[in-house]
């Protein structure tokens, strides 16, 4: 590993975590056999192969395993000792990766404006998906700081509320029940209903709750994302449950119906693996989104005392 430069660790990190060439090159602004060439002397310089290729698809080796972990270490430490000299001198400067869930990018850029007018010197990552997807970076230690509503069960973390994020009954603004108000949560069941996708947190919540009450809705469209959800209804296809933070304060098209159990309290959390070492730009934002969250003009209000709210562990949270 004598001969190996940052330079060829960066290419074989971005290929390892594409797993393609073409893809990182794309990412570097590379070309192909740029990045062919980079992995080859690489390669030669390991003295083992760093990847094998299965048909058309690209697999790492045990050693590229080994050396894509030791990419991502090196680079973390690179990354924060660059941050720690730009706090040194009084500066905000790096990376933030922010990992989101698909309801919250109707509030996060909201919250992100602010703050990359007062750092302009931080770049921003940001990965909207869903809750499984969320998991699966999580895991994988792929971003800084994620922002969800369902806090992870059996993973090991560290959650702090900051937001309140009430699940609420959507239906066109003509609808007959509009005007209607303590309506039975029974009577869902006579309307055509709308659901998120499997893998949706919000869509477990809203099953949890009508299995609890007794309720079984119809079914009649699922659909990928909050977007769609709400053309199917103002559409008259049907009703559903979505974030109150999804409709705007002038979206006379939507009637938010008064039924029973309704609103659902959610909160919104940031989220990070218990014992990761935030970095300081990510501290930054976490303070930040703290504060931001107490003055956000949104729907709701914060969660009371979240300025001040220690860490736990996601098995104290309900």
């Amino acid at each position: 590993m004598n001969q190996a430069t940052l330079h060829q660790l960066k290419v074989f990190e971005a290929a390892a975590r594409h797993g393609s060439f073409t893809r990182a090159a794309e990412e570097l602004f590379l070309t192909q056999p740029t990045v062919s060439m980079q992995i080859k002397q690489l390669t030669k310089s390991v003295g083992l192969p760093l990847f094998e290729q299965v048909g058309k698809r690209l697999y790492l080796t045990e050693a590229g395993r080994e050396l894509f972990a030791t990419c991502r270490q090196i680079f973390e430490t690179i990354a924060q000792f660059e941050m720690k000299v730009a706090d040194l001198k009084g500066l905000k400067q790096g990376q933030l990766r922010l990992a989101v869930i698909t309801t919250a990018k109707y509030f996060v850029p909201r919250l992100l404006g602010p703050f990359c007018q007062l750092y302009p010197g931080i770049d921003i990552s940001l990965q909207v998906t869903n809750h499984e997807r969320i998991l699966e970076r999580m895991i994988s230690n792929m971003d800084d700081l994620y922002i969800m509503s369902q806090v992870p069960e059996h993973l090991d973390v560290t959650c702090h509320p900051f937001l309140d994020n009430p699940l609420v009954v959507v239906a066109p603004a003509n609808h007959p029940l509009a005007k209607e108000k303590n309506i039975p949560i029974e009577r869902l069941s006579n309307e055509p209903f709308i659901m998120r996708e499997p893998g949706s947190g919000t869509r477990r919540t809203v099953q949890k709750l009508l299995e609890e009450q007794g309720v079984s809705v119809k079914v009649k469209l699922e659909l990928g994302s909050n977007e769609a959800i709400k053309q199917a209804i103002a559409g008259g296809l049907g009703i559903s449950v979505l974030s109150r933070h999804t409709l705007l304060s002038d979206a006379p098209e939507f009637s938010i119906l008064d039924v029973q159990h309704f609103p659902i309290k959610r909160t919104w959390y940031m989220v990070y693996p218990a014992g990761k070492q935030l970095s300081i730009v990510a501290r930054t934002y976490y303070e930040y989104l703290l504060d931001a969250a107490k003055k956000f003009v949104g729907q709701t209000e914060p969660v009371s005392g979240s300025v001040d709210i220690p860490e736990y562990s996601a098995s104290a949270v309900e």
